[in-house]
């Protein structure tokens, strides 16, 4: 972004004022000490500035699709085994957190370079806002998934090398859901990449590397955390079906129409409700998951009146909220 040369423009009578040349005199410490004031305020205020708009495109409001599997993995782990690696389950949250953060970062230069972002409706995009060049949105999620890849070798050094495989992946599918050669986003099956990797795979995964073996509950449990995550990616759809439909990211919204996609978000998200009950055949205390419904009432309302684009904003954001109560809820749930 074009910046000033250094700040507000300083008039000729301050260099040339009573005390001097440069306007020091008596006083020019003080004038010294100014200026290193300004400069020192204003470095953090541009790294900020630079900052900010990596951080809105790494999509903060989707990362509870990573934090709640890892949560409800690691409680399935301690209420199985009654111990916990604490590294572990950090080393688990930093994986998750880090491939959702590269895959929304994939998502965003694949999108841009193919020109699917230009008319969306959504939060701003790096490559197709023009904040940020392709090239530095595409080393954005390289070094996402570096991250990741550091954190899981880690895991896989104590828990099985196979774990690598697993990993791989889960990167594969973060660059293939909107990048190669058919992206599997643009044929209506990222719910059931998202349902997979945010569901199955990061909370059985994140239950394996603490207790060292396979055991039905964390894989009961990642059947609502899945389906919690596909409400998410529905509530994302559904507010871009318009935009869409006109690129030709023929994403499952698109598929079955403006009329019938809102079915999708309320259909998800009951199905997520019914599939509690399972878990709490073995774990009692999973219905404590349901207190969180009436936090859906209100996006669900929404959904359900026909709102369209721009109206349908506030809906993700609460979709967040819901899916973190209700993670949160279901991973207390099974620990007592």
């Amino acid at each position: 972004m074009p910046m000033s040369s250094g700040g507000p423009p300083i008039s000729r009578a301050s260099h040339d004022g009573p005390d001097g040349p440069d306007g020091l005199g008596s006083s020019g410490g003080l004038g010294s000490a100014a200026v290193g004031s300004s400069t020192r305020t204003g470095a953090p205020a541009v790294l900020a500035h630079r900052v900010r708009p990596w951080v809105q495109g790494g999509r903060p409001r989707t990362l509870p699709a990573a934090a709640v599997p890892v949560a409800v993995g690691v409680a399935s782990a301690w209420a199985l085994s009654h111990h916990l690696i604490w590294w572990r389950a950090v080393a688990a949250l930093v994986v998750a957190l880090a491939v959702q953060i590269g895959t929304n970062y994939a998502n965003d230069y694949s999108d841009g370079v193919r020109g699917t972002d230009h008319d969306r409706v959504g939060p701003m995009r790096l490559v197709a806002s023009g904040t940020a060049s392709p090239a530095a949105v595409r080393v954005g999620a390289v070094v996402s998934f570096a991250v990741a890849a550091g954190f899981g070798l880690a895991l896989a050094a104590v828990a099985g090398w196979w774990l690598v495989a697993v990993g791989a992946a889960c990167f594969a599918a973060g660059w293939l859901y909107t990048g190669g050669p058919r992206p599997y986003g643009y044929l209506g099956l990222g719910e059931v990449f998202v349902f997979a990797f945010f569901g199955v795979v990061a909370t059985v995964g994140s239950a394996f590397v603490q207790t060292g073996g396979w055991h039905w509950l964390p894989l009961l449990a990642s059947i609502p955390v899945g389906l919690l995550s596909v409400v998410l990616l529905e509530a994302n759809n559904l507010r871009d079906v318009g935009g869409d439909a006109a690129a030709g990211k023929r994403t499952l919204a698109v598929r079955v129409g403006e009329g019938r996609a809102p079915w999708l978000y309320s259909g998800a998200l009951l199905l997520a409700a019914v599939t509690v009950v399972p878990v709490a055949v073995v774990r009692p205390g999973a219905l404590l998951a349901l207190g969180a419904l009436p936090l859906a009432v209100a996006p669900v309302r929404v959904v359900r009146s026909g709102a369209r684009g721009r109206t349908l904003l506030p809906v993700l954001a609460a979709t967040g909220r819901l899916q973190i109560v209700a993670g949160a809820l279901l991973a207390v749930g099974i620990l007592i």
